[in-house]
């Protein structure tokens, strides 16, 4: 089982799923998703297992997202129905997980970002170790954020889901507890032991404070005032007229800032900031259905190849996006990304549509 992408299998009262491609950051495939999906099922109504916990190989990555390579080949052989079929049952996956009527400990102890906050962050325990960073850093590489985020980041206070869905900004495990993100930390020398612990019978919540500790301090509250008034703003080319005004009065966070957003995707940008906008007031499964219609449409789209190419291909990190400024998006085009899908929008169905995986 050492060579399956995904391993799940049980462990005294737990069923354990390890995402296995450590070489590769354990970034999800499509059958890692489905492998997790049935397991998920097929422990539901175990009566010996009382909880489900994930975490990952190796100790570079928890999980750095979805396999963007493979997505990017489908995309540019012209196979959008593979790719949204992908995105289909990940999706249906994230909303599984948040409403698994077990306890689903992820076990968080270095990196996530993108498709593994979505096999994490909506479980009921998210555990931090010291290594732990996470961020969704999709408007990079022509993408969005996505697996959930236009629920939870607009939910983040002072406009921190904002900043993080347009510059890919990072959060620490000690801003992650603080924030809600983590529900606990556990340090470094216990891990081990709260994984033997969570396959024996018991409280979840009381194995987990078993091993856990303060967690570090938050780092972001310092930068609270800036991310706050540069951030609330509704229109991208006035958040880096802010966030410039506050870097030529010396705050490097805002320069940095304002340099990571001249670099992304006008057009990922302008969508994320209508997520923040219209994700605050949706439910969870409307946040996911809102965002499979986003993802529909931005695989049809120019800039997520081009990204893909610039970052991860060929490296150049020149991506030439379309267009290349905020200044030329209509704002009419950006809201075409959310409207109603044609053939029908996601649904949770115990079976999914074929029609919809077109």
């Amino acid at each position: 089982m050492a060579d399956d992408e995904v391993i799940c299998e049980k462990r005294g009262a737990a069923g354990f799923i390890t995402l296995n491609r450590p070489q590769a950051l354990n970034a999800l495939t499509h059958a890692m998703v489905r492998a997790i999906a049935a397991a998920l099922d097929g422990w539901e109504h175990d009566p010996a297992i009382e909880r489900v916990v994930i975490t990952g190989a190796g100790e570079r990555a928890f999980c750095a997202g979805g396999d963007v390579r493979a997505l990017y080949d489908q995309g540019r052989a012209g196979d959008h129905g593979a790719q949204m079929r992908f995105w289909f049952d990940e999706y249906r996956l994230n909303h599984r997980i948040r409403t698994y009527p077990k306890p689903y400990v992820a076990l968080i102890g270095a990196l996530v970002m993108g498709g593994g906050v979505g096999v994490s962050l909506h479980g009921s325990h998210r555990v931090a170790g010291e290594r732990f960073v996470f961020a969704m850093p999709e408007v990079s590489i022509g993408f969005f954020p996505d697996v959930g985020a236009s629920y939870f980041l607009p939910r983040l206070p002072g406009r921190l889901g904002a900043w993080a869905g347009l510059t890919g900004g990072r959060f620490s495990a000690g801003d992650a507890c603080a924030l809600g993100l983590a529900s606990s930390y556990t340090p470094p020398g216990r891990w081990a032991e709260l994984a033997e612990r969570l396959t024996q019978p018991g409280s979840t919540q009381a194995i987990i404070a078993a091993t856990s500790a303060s967690p570090p301090p938050p780092a972001l509250p310092g930068e609270s005032l800036v991310i706050g008034h540069c951030f609330s703003s509704a229109s991208l080319e006035d958040i880096v007229v802010r966030l410039d005004h506050a870097a030529a009065g010396g705050s490097a966070f805002a320069a940095s800032a304002a340099a990571s957003m001249r670099r992304n995707s006008p057009l990922s940008m302008a969508i994320a900031l209508m997520q923040m906008e219209r994700g605050a007031s949706q439910s969870f499964a409307q946040a996911m259905q809102m965002e499979y219609r986003i993802v529909s449409r931005i695989c049809r789209a120019h800039d997520f190849y081009e990204g893909v190419r610039a970052l991860i291909i060929d490296k150049d990190q020149a991506p030439h996006w379309q267009p290349s400024a905020s200044g030329g998006l209509d704002p009419a085009m950006v809201a075409g990304y959310f409207a109603p899908l044609p053939g029908g929008d996601l649904n949770f169905a115990p079976l999914p549509a074929p029609a919809q995986l077109q």
